[in-house]
C-alpha cells in the first residue's frame, strides 16, 4: 500500500475503496435510528463495542497497544461512511478522535497499555474537560487548579460543555498546575482522571429539545496521582495545541449535517432544488479535500494548528447553510416527532445548529488563529 505521507493532497492510499465497501455492509445490516450531529448526540455503547470488535477504532494506534497500525486516511474513510450514515458514534467519539493520539504522543508506558487497548474495544470513552464559565474558547484562561498533595495532585475547578462525561469512564483535565506570570500559556498541565471519583461532581446540561449529551464537571479536591499526568507538569499548552488538530479538522466538522444533503437528493424536485443541492455538493466536496489534506499532513507528523483551524471555520459554517437550503427547497417543516425522516432530521439539526461555530473553538477565535498564521496579526 502506498505510504500515506507521500499522497498527493486530498486522495486515500489504495484500499480503502474495499474498506468502505466492507463499512457499508455493516452499517445496511446493523439497526439504528440515523441522525444530524451523530457524533455528538448518538451515543450507543454497544454499537461503539462492534465497531471495535471490526477493527475500526483505534485504527491508527500500533497493534502493541491494542490497534491496528493504519494510517489517518483509512481512518478518515471509515468515519466518513459512519458520519455519512448517522451512525451513533458519540460514546467512542473523543476518545478515538483525539484522546488516542494524544496518549500515544505524551502518555507513559503504564497509561498506554491501561487505556488504550480499552479504546480500541470500544470499552473506554473519555470526555475532554477544557472549558470553563465565562472562559469562551481562551483556554490560556482556565481557572481550575492543580495543587500539589504529596505523591499527586488535587484539582478545584469547574469545567462546562463536557461532552459525554455521564458516559465517559475518564476525562482529560486541562488546569493550572502554577502560578500565572507574563506568559498566560506556561503552568498548565493535563491530568486523567478515572471516573467516578470521589470529589467529582457530574451534572447535566440539556440542549434545547431535553437531549442530554453536556454536562458540568465540578472538581472539588478530586485526586490525582503522579502516574495520572499526561505528559510533563508545565506542558499543558503545547499539548492541547497538538490535540485540538485532530478535534478541529476532521469530516464531522463538514458532515453533522449531511443527513439532510441525503434525504433532500433523494426528493430534489425541481430545477431549483436540484441546482441548490448541486452547489451544495461543490462546496462539500473542496471543503473535504481541505480536511483531507490536513489528514494527511498528521499522518506525515506535521502539526497542522492553522489548517485545521481554517477547516474548522468553513466546515460549520457550510453545515448551517445546508439547512437552510433544505428548509427552502425540501417542502417540509422540522418535526421531531414525524415519521418522515427528513423532517425529523431537520428538527435535529435546526436544534444543534446554534453550537456548530462554537464547539471546539469559535470561529472569531480560528480566524485569529489563521491571521496569526499568516503574518497579519
Amino acid at each position: 500500500m502506498a505510504r500515506s505521507d507521500v499522497l498527493e493532497p486530498g486522495t486515500l492510499p489504495p484500499g480503502t475503496g474495499e474498506l468502505r465497501a466492507r463499512v457499508r455492509e455493516f452499517l445496511a445490516a446493523t439497526p439504528f435510528t440515523p441522525r444530524c450531529d451523530c457524533w455528538l448526540t448518538g451515543a450507543d455503547p454497544a454499537f461503539s463495542r462492534r465497531l471495535g470488535e471490526r477493527g475500526w477504532l483505534g485504527m491508527t494506534l500500533p497493534e502493541r497497544y491494542g490497534g491496528h497500525g493504519r494510517s489517518p486516511l483509512e481512518r478518515f474513510a471509515v468515519i466518513e461512511e459512519l458520519l455519512a450514515a448517522g451512525a451513533p458514534v458519540g460514546a467512542h467519539w473523543i476518545a478515538d478522535r483525539q484522546i488516542g493520539p494524544s496518549l500515544l504522543n505524551h502518555g507513559t508506558e503504564e497509561q498506554k497499555h491501561r487505556f488504550l487497548p480499552a479504546i480500541a474495544r470500544g470499552e473506554c470513552f473519555f470526555a475532554i474537560g477544557m472549558s470553563e464559565p465565562d472562559s469562551g474558547s481562551d483556554l490560556a484562561s482556565v481557572r481550575t487548579r492543580a495543587e500539589r498533595d504529596g505523591d499527586g495532585w488535587r484539582l478545584h475547578g469547574t469545567k462546562v460543555w463536557t461532552s459525554g462525561a455521564h458516559l465517559a469512564h475518564a476525562i482529560l483535565v486541562l488546569a493550572r498546575s502554577a502560578p500565572k506570570d507574563t506568559d498566560r500559556h506556561a503552568g498548565l498541565s493535563q491530568f486523567i482522571v478515572p471516573l467516578p471519583a470521589e470529589g467529582v461532581a457530574i451534572r447535566p446540561i440539556l440542549g434545547l429539545s431535553g437531549e442530554h449529551h453536556f454536562n458540568e464537571v465540578v472538581f472539588d479536591g478530586a485526586f490525582v496521582p503522579d502516574d495520572l499526568v499526561l505528559g510533563r507538569p508545565g506542558d499543558g499548552w503545547r499539548q492541547v495545541t497538538a490535540e485540538l488538530a485532530y478535534e478541529r479538522s476532521g469530516p464531522e466538522r463538514l458532515l453533522s449535517t449531511f443527513l439532510l444533503v441525503r434525504l433532500l437528493h433523494a426528493r430534489a424536485d425541481g430545477p431549483a432544488a436540484r441546482r441548490a443541492l448541486g452547489a451544495l455538493t461543490a462546496r462539500l466536496w473542496s471543503l473535504r479535500q481541505a480536511s483531507l489534506a490536513v489528514a494527511g499532513a498528521l499522518a506525515a507528523g506535521e502539526t497542522p494548528d492553522v489548517p485545521a483551524a481554517l477547516v474548522k471555520d468553513l466546515g460549520t459554517r457550510f453545515e448551517s447553510e445546508v439547512i437552510e437550503v433544505v428548509r427552502e427547497h425540501a417542502g417540509v417543516e422540522p418535526d421531531p416527532a414525524s415519521a418522515d425522516p427528513l423532517a425529523r432530521a431537520l428538527a435535529e439539526a435546526v436544534v444543534q445548529a446554534p453550537g456548530f461555530t462554537l464547539r471546539g473553538g469559535t470561529n472569531e477565535i480560528l480566524r485569529g488563529i489563521v491571521a496569526r498564521g499568516l503574518g497579519v496579526r
